[in-house]
C-alpha cells in the first residue's frame, strides 16, 4: 500500500493522508483500494477496502463517509454523526471522528491551524470551487472557534493537473466574471481551455490574509498506476483524503 502525506507544518497531534489505488481487493476497472461505494464496485470489496484502510491507521478515529453532491454543505462531526449525509465537507474540533472526502480528479482540501484546534476535509471540484465551498467552510469554522486567518494551514491534495483538465468557455467565463485574476488559471487548448484547480483554489484563499498554503504536485489523470481518474477512465474507483486529531 502507498499513502501520501501533506508536507505542511501541522502540529504533531494532527494526522493527514491521501490514499492511492495501491493495495485493496477491488478488481477490473476498480482494481486496487477503491473506497467509493457509489461507483458500482462490489459492495463487499468496498467494505473490505475501507476496513483495510482503517487497520493501516490504528490511532485514527471513526471515519465519517459523506454522500458528496458537489454542493457547499459543511458538517461538524460528533460521535453520533451518521455516514452518508449529503455534504461535501466535514470538520471536527475533537478526537472523536476522522474527516474524509473522496475524489477521482476533484481537489481534496485539508485545513487545520497552527495550534491544531480543529481539522477539516473539503471536496472541491470546479463547481464547488466556483460556489465557494472552501471559503464558506473556513468562514464557518473560524467564526465558531474564533481562529484568525494567519493561523490557518491548508493543503491542496492530488487532483487532475493543469495539463489535463479540459473545460469549455462556460466554465472559464464563470470564474473570470467573479474574479478577473482567474484568467491566469486557464490556458487555451484547441477550442477549449486547460484549467488549474490549485491556482483557482489559491485565488479563492487569497482573501484570508497570512494563510499558509501547501500543495501536492501529483496529477491524478497522468498517473494511472497511483490514482483513479474519472476524466481518464470514466468508470473507476475513488481515493480518500482524511484528517484527524490524535
Amino acid at each position: 500500500m502507498q499513502f501520501i502525506q501533506p508536507k505542511w507544518a501541522a502540529p504533531a497531534h494532527i494526522h493527514a493522508y491521501s490514499t492511492t489505488r495501491c493495495g485493496g481487493v477491488s478488481v477490473n476497472e476498480f482494481k486496487g483500494l477503491n473506497l467509493g461505494g457509489h461507483v458500482k464496485d462490489d459492495p463487499k470489496h468496498v467494505s473490505t477496502n475501507r476496513q483495510i484502510l482503517v487497520e493501516q491507521f490504528p490511532n485514527s478515529h471513526d471515519f465519517c463517509w459523506l454522500n458528496q453532491v458537489h454542493g457547499c454543505e459543511l458538517i461538524k462531526l460528533t460521535s453520533n454523526t451518521p455516514d452518508n449525509l449529503n455534504a461535501d465537507a466535514s470538520w471536527s474540533d475533537s478526537n472523536q471522528r476522522t474527516c474524509v472526502v473522496m475524489t477521482a480528479d476533484c481537489l481534496p482540501v485539508l485545513v487545520t491551524d497552527k495550534a491544531g484546534l480543529f481539522v477539516a476535509a473539503i471536496h472541491a471540484g470546479w463547481r464547488g470551487l466556483y460556489d465557494g465551498i472552501i471559503e464558506k467552510s473556513i468562514d464557518k469554522i473560524c467564526a465558531e472557534l474564533k481562529v484568525e486567518a494567519h493561523n490557518l494551514l491548508v493543503w491542496l491534495g492530488p487532483c487532475i493537473g493543469p495539463t489535463a483538465f479540459e473545460v469549455g468557455d462556460e466554465v472559464r467565463t464563470l470564474f473570470i466574471s467573479e474574479n478577473s485574476q482567474s484568467d491566469a488559471a486557464f490556458v487555451a487548448h484547441n477550442d477549449k481551455w486547460l484549467a488549474n484547480l490549485h491556482q483557482l483554489a489559491k485565488l479563492r484563499l487569497a482573501r484570508f490574509k497570512g494563510i499558509t498554503i501547501t500543495e501536492s504536485e501529483l496529477c491524478t489523470y497522468n498517473d494511472p498506476a497511483l490514482f483513479y481518474s474519472y476524466r481518464r477512465d470514466g468508470q473507476t474507483g475513488r481515493l480518500a483524503t482524511f484528517i484527524w486529531i490524535d
